[in-house]
């Protein structure tokens, strides 16, 4: 890209904002370096690093990179097997420190199966903790190491600090003594790193020692004692031996470093790199940037776009397109109405597109890659334009149309301006056709009408204006693409106060096609606003129909949930009722088969039995009436003639169906074979079902030798009893095999999952103590493999 496109658009502002939430100073160096790329996969990749890091942030929070140093000369430095200082064994710390912490957060609360475009980099670095911990144990800071960096140099230590309590003991003995009188001062100082005693020059035969320097005066001699000076050599030595230790742990850590080289050249490089990134992510969530959408056909499609350098409380966003349906748009309108924040909007967005950073527009805005941006915007936009500033501007004219081909985007501001109108029109008229021609994207402004009329009457060519409320002398600064900006001197000059007679005098001078063309605008002004309107009504109608159905939805589903849980109810309580019918029908029949055997039992003790049993029926009948909203259906009284033996019969009262066993006695009682229960019931609680019987070969042509066909039709050969609990399935399941054996069903198949296996289990359980079951299985592939049990009766 040109430099003075960059300039012009102010592309370097944006990077001094990226800059700033970068936090090494290499990573501060790409940014500062960065550069709008003209590779469509380089660009995508870019912006897609940008939106990953971006995901990241959103999700968890910033990372700090600050920490991250240039170690490179260190690097270098260890490869050749040198002997490192503190301040660098630190910085490589410091790396291996925000290496660690970055490691982290990369994989803290993240899907294990979770990959970007940044995955990669986080999982290639290397924290090298034991080297870091290592480096963090033996040095204190800056300037000092630990004493337990090594044995020996604790050993050397404890020593000093010995030496030194007895140099200070007899220092301060000396002072605080009978040598106080020939002192200066009553204090304990150094000179040339050994301790000394300030003495006044006149008693200096008073303190033997040797003299180590002396007061500017010269009336003060520092001194040290000849009792200390033993002491003093050994302190001195012992700093000697210090030395030469730290030395040997310096170059002990620096090798351990030298051996992690090559690690350490890559944890800078990816840190340095994730930093970039990451600012770049952070630059777009401070300007609510999205990524864009990039293709090679010279197509812009900008969605609510908000120029980036200005208050985006204040910034109105503006919809802009160029190289669909046209390749050259002409914008008109009065100054200060946003013509110049458009082209510099459409530039900018650019540049920083192909430089991998997002724009603050709308999601899936689109941009094209382009090898050339020229923008020629002066800032001077005066009426009173001079003949320099025109020659400057034709220029940059100049140099532009020796480059411009149809990878490129020319901005111009004010095109022909500075000059006469009626030239600089035909100019503009003829440099915007070149460009044209070219295939050049081309946006430009102007207060020329005749460009409006070239925009009107050229294939490729779009008018567009931003708006200008005449009412109350302000732009909205909302572009308009298709409709050329109508000119308000007229009706501005009224606002302002100008005599009617000037206006209308002034009218007279314009030309028949001046008016005509004046009023064209005004109609299409008028209409678009009409349109306008009418389509914020439509779409204000659309969204309150959206609501309604909303609500009609929401409420329609509230009411299925409400019916579905009646119905849900009422079916359990209606089977807990059939279910205690049952327990107890079963009971009565195990204490009837107990009286028959037992010796002794009076028929009076039978029939109270049985009494007990038609009250628990009567009780169960009411219930299930009260239960049942529904009203019963009418059904014919039988008599004595109308029943067979083995006829399929309904007991009304228990709402379950039979066949019958016994003719009716004189009272109208009989006996009915419901599964595997056995009752008498009145004639008058039955009702007779119409069945299909078929009487085979082999059989005689009474009751026993008939097949029910409405039992075979009613009964599935499947039962599932999946969601339910052990003692749930085995009461169904032990209903529906005797209606199935009744219904002389070969086998029948029990779906009851996998699951944890209780529920099987519990079905084989139950199957192997029946027995009209002659076998059972799992079954096979196709048939449902475990999760099925395929039952075979005898």
């Amino acid at each position: 890209m040109n430099p003075k496109a960059l300039k012009t658009l102010e592309y370097n502002k944006i990077i001094d904002k990226l800059t700033e939430f970068a936090g090494s100073a290499l990573a501060k160096e790409m940014c500062r370096n960065l550069q709008p790329s003209t590779d469509l996969y380089e660009i995508q990749a870019l912006q897609k690093e940008t939106s990953d890091a971006l995901s990241r942030i959103y999700q968890k929070g910033a990372v700090s990179f600050r920490g991250v140093r240039d170690i490179r000369g260190s690097i270098k430095r260890l490869e050749i097997g040198a002997i490192i200082g503190i301040n660098e064994l630190l910085s490589i710390c410091s790396l291996l420190d925000v290496c660690s912490k970055v490691k982290a957060y990369s994989r803290n609360d993240r899907d294990p199966d979770f990959e970007d475009s940044l995955e990669a980099m986080f999982q290639a670095l290397q924290p090298l903790t034991p080297v870091s911990s290592e480096i963090r144990r033996c040095i204190a800071s800056e300037e000092e190491l630990n004493d337990d960096a090594s044995p020996a140099l604790f050993k050397i230590r404890r020593s000093m600090r010995q030496i030194n309590d007895k140099v200070h003991a007899q220092l301060q003995t000396m002072v605080n003594g009978s040598a106080r009188t020939y002192l200066q001062d009553a204090v304990v100082t150094m000179r040339n790193g050994r301790y000394c005693i300030p003495v006044k020059a006149e008693h200096r035969g008073q303190i033997p020692g040797m003299i180590h320097d002396q007061s500017s005066t010269g009336s003060t001699l520092f001194v040290e004692p000849m009792a200390v000076i033993k002491l003093n050599n050994d302190l001195r030595e012992l700093e000697l031996k210090e030395e030469k230790e730290i030395e040997m742990i310096l170059a002990t850590l620096s090798a351990r470093c030298g051996e992690e080289t090559e690690a350490l050249r890559d944890d800078l490089d990816l840190l340095t790199k994730l930093d970039f990134i990451f600012a770049r992510a952070q630059l777009s969530r401070s300007m609510n940037g999205t990524q864009p959408d990039f293709n090679e056909e010279g197509r812009i499609l900008i969605k609510k776009g908000r120029h980036p350098l200005l208050d985006k409380k204040k910034v109105v966003p503006i919809d802009i397109q160029l190289g669909k349906d046209f390749e050259l748009l002409i914008i008109t309108g009065p100054n200060t109405g946003g013509k110049t924040v458009s082209l510099k909007t459409v530039g900018l967005f650019t540049l920083m597109g192909q430089a991998g950073l997002h724009i603050p527009a709308f999601d899936h805005s689109e941009l094209s890659v382009f090898h050339e941006v020229f923008a020629d915007i002066g800032d001077e936009q005066s009426i009173e334009q001079s003949l320099s500033t025109f020659s400057a501007h034709m220029t940059n004219t100049v140099s532009i149309l020796k480059e411009a081909d149809d990878r490129s985007l020319v901005l111009f501001d004010e095109l022909g301006a500075g000059t006469d109108p009626t030239e600089g029109a035909a100019l503009a008229i003829a440099i915007l056709s070149n460009l044209h021609r070219r295939g050049s994207r081309v946006m430009a402004t102007t207060h020329y009408s005749e460009l409006k009329v070239f925009a009107l009457s050229t294939p490729g060519v779009e008018n567009g204006c931003c708006e200008f409320d005449v009412e109350t002398l302000r732009p909205t600064y909302r572009l308009l693409i298709g409709v050329p900006g109508k000119s308000n001197a007229f009706a501005i000059s009224q606002k302002l106060g100008l005599s009617q007679d000037i206006i209308e005098e002034a009218k007279t001078h314009l030309t028949k096609q001046d008016e005509d063309f004046e009023d064209l605008l005004a109609d299409l002004e008028q209409k678009r606003v009409t349109i306008e309107q009418e389509r914020d009504q439509i779409n204000s109608y659309k969204e309150e129909i959206r609501e309604l159905k909303q609500r009609l939805e929401s409420k329609q589903e509230k009411l299925d949930l409400s019916r579905d849980k009646i119905l849900r109810e009422a079916n359990e309580q209606a089977r807990n009722i059939l279910q205690e019918a049952k327990d107890y029908a079963d009971t009565t029949i195990r204490n009837f088969q107990k009286y028959g055997k037992a010796a002794g039992v009076s028929a009076k003790d039978m029939e109270k039995e049985r009494g007990k049993l038609r009250e628990k029926m009567s009780t169960v009948d009411k219930k299930l009436s009260a239960k049942n909203a529904a009203p019963k259906k009418s059904h014919k009284q039988l008599t004595a003639k109308d029943l067979h033996i083995g006829d399929s019969i309904k007991v009304l009262s228990l709402n379950l169906k039979g066949t019958v066993s016994t003719l009716p006695d004189a009272k109208g009682n009989l006996f009915v074979q419901m599964g595997i229960l056995r009752s008498q019931v009145n004639i008058r609680d039955l009702e007779k079902l119409d069945d299909t019987v078929i009487t085979g070969g082999n059989f005689s042509k009474t009751g026993s030798g008939k097949i029910k066909m409405s039992k075979s039709a009613s009964v599935s050969t499947e039962i599932n009893l999946l969601g339910k609990t052990v003692d749930e399935a085995i009461m169904e399941l032990d209903k529906y095999l005797d209606d199935a054996y009744i219904a002389h069903l070969p086998s029948v198949r029990i779906v009851h999952g996998k699951g944890t296996g209780a529920l099987r289990k519990g079905v084989h359980n139950y199957l192997r103590r029946q027995k009209h079951v002659k076998s059972y299985r799992l079954g096979e592939f196709g048939e449902g493999d475990a999760g099925v049990t395929i039952v075979e009766f005898k």
